[in-house]
């Protein structure tokens, strides 16, 4: 599990591959929405588009407001609560 990435709004954090587990098959992220107090893990084959996409995000050097867009893109996801994190 490594922080990838924390701003004020957004945090990332990625679970590497484990082949035991299939959720964590291709690898996992999470992704911290800290206003809305709301998170969403994927795994599988959208953890690899996930990486993917920021992939060529950092090809273009992005501002972290550009980063915090692109991770807002996923907010429509994040219907878990965070209650302790």
């Amino acid at each position: 599990m490594h922080l990838i990435y924390n701003s004020e709004q957004y945090s990332v954090v990625e679970f590497g591959a484990d082949h035991q587990r299939e959720a964590l098959r291709f690898g996992g992220f999470e992704i911290v929405d800290k206003s809305g107090k709301r998170e969403v893990f994927i795994g599988g084959r959208l953890a690899q588009t996930f990486r993917d996409d920021v992939n060529r995000l950092i090809e273009s050097e992005p501002t972290m407001e550009e980063v915090d867009d692109f991770l807002g893109s996923y907010d429509v996801l994040m219907s878990q609560p965070v209650l302790l994190h």
